[in-house]
């Protein structure tokens, strides 16, 4: 009894005290306890990351260190003499057969000892599209050539055609394969393998029998685009059959610029012939040019391994440097000018 005397006593004493500060600490504890409630609540998103290959990673900060690819010298002076440091002055620009004949001299039997060696031509592309936003796609396309060589591999093609005559034509022409409906029928039962084919060929008139075979042709079936569907099946077979193939690759890191690597010969071919196989693909490679303003094909090296010697040449001896009508448009804007300058005066 005694002790619960005094502690009673002791409250009453104090009453004020200790209301005040039961309040304040009653009112903290309620505020801190809401703030908990209230971040457990908040659902914190977590991002789930996939697998990242090791070529993409830190891709920004690579991005930022990207060194402009397309190569402008002209502000360089041009070098007087043979002898020089190279990154002060112009590249020189040889010519088709100088740049052919300095290939010949490094591999001469007393050097590389490779005079059939492959030619290889590099062509720098600005891929520009009509839009200044926007960018060529990567493309594959195959150049006919005048002058055929050994490319190293032996393409198989596989042509449809209802004609007998035009069928045996195909396989005099190069093709591997040649049918109308019984080999569509030959291929839909898995006898004829589309895998075993690099191209497919058709011609107009069996196209409402071959729209079957859609589905398992995928890329493969032909089209006038591609110049895979037509009424020459032979010139079309010689084509696909001995073409130079090549890949406008657009650079990942800078979007407006694009590469073509692709062989044009061997050394040991007449440098004439050389030349001629180089127009027609610059000529089929400049056929996909955009409509727009300004060099599509913005530079020529020509290579030939194992040497590491590349010699430019000039490519607008064999096509235009610009569009003709865009450079109509860009005289005439010129004149205008010129005229309106003279009325002022």
């Amino acid at each position: 009894m005694l002790r619960i005397f005094v502690r009673k006593n002791l409250w009453a004493n104090f009453p004020a005290v200790g209301a005040f500060h039961t309040s304040a600490v009653d009112t903290a504890a309620r505020k801190g306890t809401r703030e908990k409630a209230k971040k457990k609540k908040v659902k914190v998103e977590v991002k789930k990351v996939g697998f990242i290959p090791h070529n993409q990673r830190k891709k920004d900060n690579i991005v930022a260190n990207v060194v402009n690819k397309h190569v402008d010298d002209s502000w360089k002076q041009t070098p007087h003499d043979d002898v020089y440091v190279g990154k002060y002055y112009k590249w020189k620009v040889y010519s088709f057969r100088e740049a052919v004949e300095s290939h010949r001299e490094t591999h001469h039997p007393t050097m590389y000892n490779i005079p059939n060696a492959n030619l290889d031509v590099h062509i720098e592309l600005n891929m520009v599209a009509e839009k200044k936003t926007r960018y060529i796609e990567n493309f594959h396309r195959i150049a006919k050539i005048e002058h055929s060589f050994d490319l190293g591999v032996d393409r198989k093609i596989l042509v449809f055609t209802k004609a007998k005559e035009i069928a045996q034509e195909a396989l005099a022409a190069g093709a591997s394969h040649a049918g109308g409906a019984e080999l569509i029928r030959d291929v839909q039962n898995g006898e004829v393998l589309l895998s075993d084919y690099h191209y497919v060929l058709a011609h107009p008139e069996i196209l409402p029998e071959l729209v079957t075979l859609r589905g398992l042709m995928k890329k493969k079936f032909p089209n006038p685009k591609s110049g895979s569907l037509g009424a020459d099946i032979p010139a079309m077979v010689h084509h696909f059959k001995n073409g130079v193939e090549y890949s406008a690759v657009r650079d990942e890191n800078q979007l407006d610029f694009g590469l073509v690597t692709t062989t044009i010969g061997t050394l040991n071919m007449d440098i004439e012939h050389l030349e001629k196989n180089l127009i027609s693909i610059l000529e089929d490679l400049d056929s996909v040019r955009p409509k727009r303003d300004g060099k599509f094909i913005s530079r020529v090296l020509l290579k030939s391994a194992p040497s590491a010697e590349q010699f430019k040449i000039d490519p607008f001896l064999y096509v235009d440097e610009v569009l003709e009508k865009y450079a109509t448009k860009v005289d005439a804007e010129a004149e205008e000018k010129k005229e309106e300058a003279q009325a002022v005066q």
